[in-house]
């Protein structure tokens, strides 16, 4: 595992999902048998690295990958490094013969990002790029939503994401200073706009293009060290996408907006017959005939509730941390070829509606999403 000692790789990858795992005792797989999980920790700073594995009883810790890489009984590779060296690593990696699962995005340029795609398919071996959002219960709920036909046909869809990421003067910034600045792969275009492409594609229906506008809101910030720089990447973006089947998706993402929503992303779903508002866990409906007759009329102080003619849908399943589910996918797709379907592929394209909306952006202007070849 590598890159466990930034924030995600720590507490999503580490923490709730493979530690998690081996503390309840593995993975039970088709055939009886226990999958059991035994994890290496690597990273170029071994004092922290060591404190990591010693926090959490870890056995196993490095800072030379090539070593750890020339384990032929570690058979899966992980990395949640910075994007700019990640294509690398995972290179690396299928040469030594490892599966390979891996954050996105998988690079900040697509042709990389096919590349490293088509190498992986070449191999023979397993891969696979973190989908975590699919897996959260709010949109678990709006896919069953629309699988049970409850929307009639879809209309629109309206994400907000985001929250209020402090600048690290006088409060401690809650991201890495690396997100702000583009040279290090940061920006939240193509950070977000991965996620944005499986999230639609699955959920909802496949992205045919995109319209995006960036901005770099916050100019300058405080990094870990407390120097100021210049904060030179896009910390919030506005993106409209037209799906399949003529429905029109707008999401807002950005660092520099404070909350006032149920969470800190939402999702609005209308549709001819209902619509649904879906957080990372919750989800409310409001069907045809439940849907209130509102009149304007700017005069007068409006009295109607408009929370109080939304009914929520019930969790009806075990609800686990959806980066430990997907890798209970993954490590189960190893050790007994079950279903997968989030290979590289799926990265290069989270990849490519980045790089589309970049250019968008760039060039004002409306841009197809055209089907990759691998």
């Amino acid at each position: 595992m590598h890159g466990i000692t930034g924030r995600m790789g720590y507490n999503q990858h580490l923490v709730r999902s493979i530690l998690a795992i081996r503390d309840q005792g593995g993975i039970a797989l088709a055939n009886g048998d226990t999958l059991v999980v035994d994890p290496i920790l690597v990273g170029r700073n071994l004092d922290r690295v060591k404190a990591v594995a010693e926090k959490h009883g870890v056995s196993r810790y490095s800072d030379d990958l090539d070593a750890a890489l020339a384990n032929k009984e570690d058979e899966i590779f992980f990395d949640a490094g910075a994007t700019k060296i990640r294509a690398g690593l995972l290179e690396k990696a299928l040469a030594a013969g490892k599966h390979i699962y891996c954050e996105k995005p998988t690079s900040d340029d697509l042709s990389v990002a096919i590349d490293i795609a088509k190498k992986a398919r070449a191999s023979g071996l397993k891969h696979g790029v973190v989908q975590d959002k699919l897996f959260l219960p709010g949109l678990m709920k709006l896919k069953m939503l629309r699988d049970s036909g409850f929307f009639g046909q879809i209309l629109s869809v309206r994400g907000e994401f985001g929250y209020w990421v402090f600048e690290g003067d006088w409060q401690q910034a809650q991201r890495p200073s690396w997100n702000y600045r583009k040279n290090d792969g940061g920006g939240i275009i193509i950070d977000m706009l991965c996620h944005w492409r499986y999230v639609l594609d699955h959920t909802f229906a496949p992205v045919k293009s995109v319209s995006c506008l960036g901005a770099t809101h916050i100019p300058s910030r405080v990094d870990e060290q407390g120097k100021t720089y210049k904060a030179d990447a896009d910390d919030a973006a506005y993106a409209t996408f037209e799906l399949e089947g003529g429905i029109i998706a707008q999401v807002n993402s950005s660092w520099a907006v404070r909350v006032r929503r149920d969470d800190l992303v939402t999702f609005q779903v209308d549709g001819t017959h209902g619509s649904a508002v879906a957080g990372l866990h919750k989800c409310w409906t409001q069907h045809r005939v439940n849907t209130p007759k509102p009149v304007w009329n700017p005069d007068q102080p409006q009295t109607m509730d408009f929370f109080d003619d939304w009914e929520e849908v019930p969790d009806n399943w075990p609800a686990d941390n959806g980066f430990k589910v997907q890798w209970e996918q993954f490590l189960r797709h190893v050790a007994e070829d079950a279903p997968w379907e989030f290979g590289l592929e799926a990265g290069a394209r989270g990849v490519q509606l980045a790089e589309l909306g970049l250019k968008s952006w760039q060039e004002r202007r409306w841009l197809d999403v055209p089907a990759l070849e691998f």
